[in-house]
């Protein structure tokens, strides 16, 4: 393993938790859920699907389930790609408006 990629492999360390992987896959789930039950529904409560949100969506979920299930990339790129931070802010962020 790389330096870069056991740096990162630190940074992401503290999202290592068993509960943590949970949360993020059903918030991925619960997503992926609604856009398949009622899209047209789940599109109002968000917003509306554009050329941003909808993107957007597809990679945070796609990255809460690798980050769910235990995954964990080896190259530094994908670690950054998928990183769990990321994929965290934009769910929690859809959950709350699609809750409000």
């Amino acid at each position: 393993m790389s330096k870069l990629a056991e740096q990162v492999a630190k940074l992401h360390a503290p999202m290592d938790k068993g509960l943590l992987r949970a949360l993020s896959f059903l918030l991925g789930f619960f997503h992926i859920a609604m856009v398949m039950w009622e899209p047209h529904k789940y599109a109002d409560r968000i917003g509306g699907f554009n050329e941003v949100v909808g993107p957007l969506l597809i990679w945070a979920v796609c990255s809460s389930m690798i980050y769910g299930v235990g995954f964990k990339p080896r190259f530094w790129l994908w670690q950054i790609l998928f990183s769990p931070y990321i994929s965290f802010v934009i769910l929690i962020y859809l959950t709350s408006l699609y809750v409000m």
